[in-house]
C-alpha cells in the first residue's frame, strides 16, 4: 500500500515565516507577555578612548564617549525596520507598554563626559553596564484562511532591549602599563 504524499499545507512554518505573516494574512495577531518583566545590568563595556599616563605625576584626564544599547530577540529578527515598525513589533511593543507600564525602546544612546584619575605609569578607561529589560511570551496568529493547513497558530517569544528608566552602570579602571604600552604610547 503506497503512502499518499503530504500535502504542502501540512508543514509546519517557520516560527520568522508566521511572525512576517502578522496583519499580513491573519484576522488577528497578538503578543501575550508571561510572568514578570526582569531588568538586568548588561555586559560592561569600556567606551570613549583610553587615557594613557607617560607622567610622574597624578594626572586627571577628560573622555567624552557615546554608547548605543539595541534589542534582541530569540529568533534573531528585528522588530523594526529602517523604514519603521513592523507589524509584529508594533504588536509586541503594545502589548508590553500595557502589561508592564514600561516603555519599550528599539535602541537608547548615552554619551557623557567622563574625568579619570591616572597615576603616573598607568592607564585608565570608562566602562559601562547599560540595564537591558527582557521579556518573554507567546504570539498568537489566528489567519482568515487556513495556513500551512492551520488557522490557529503559537509562536514562543523573548525579547530585550534597553531599560532606559533604570540608569546604566558606570565605573573608572586603571592599571599599570605594560613594557610595550609604554613603548608605543609614551615614546
Amino acid at each position: 500500500m503506497a503512502v499518499p504524499p503530504a500535502r504542502a499545507d501540512d508543514s509546519r512554518p517557520s516560527d520568522i515565516e508566521l511572525l512576517e505573516k502578522c496583519d499580513n494574512g491573519t484576522k488577528k495577531c497578538v503578543f501575550h507577555p508571561a510572568g514578570d518583566v526582569t531588568v538586568v545590568s548588561g555586559k560592561r563595556e569600556t567606551v570613549g578612548d583610553r587615557a594613557w599616563n607617560c607622567t610622574q605625576d597624578q594626572q586627571t584626564s577628560s573622555r567624552t564617549w557615546e554608547h548605543t544599547t539595541g534589542e534582541s530577540t530569540s529568533l534573531g529578527v528585528a522588530l523594526r525596520t529602517e523604514l519603521g515598525t513592523k507589524a509584529f513589533g508594533a504588536n509586541f511593543k503594545v502589548a508590553f507598554e500595557a502589561s508592564y507600564r514600561r516603555t519599550w525602546s528599539s535602541s537608547h544612546t548615552e554619551s557623557e563626559t567622563t574625568f579619570i584619575n591616572v597615576p603616573p605609569g598607568e592607564v585608565g578607561w570608562v566602562t559601562l553596564a547599560p540595564k537591558t529589560q527582557k521579556v518573554k511570551g507567546t504570539y498568537e496568529l489566528i489567519f482568515k484562511d487556513r495556513f500551512h493547513g492551520k488557522r490557529y497558530w503559537y509562536v514562543p517569544f523573548e525579547a530585550e532591549g534597553p531599560a532606559e528608566s533604570d540608569p546604566s552602570v558606570r565605573g573608572q579602571q586603571t592599571r599599570a602599563m605594560t613594557e610595550q604600552e609604554r613603548i608605543e604610547e609614551c615614546a
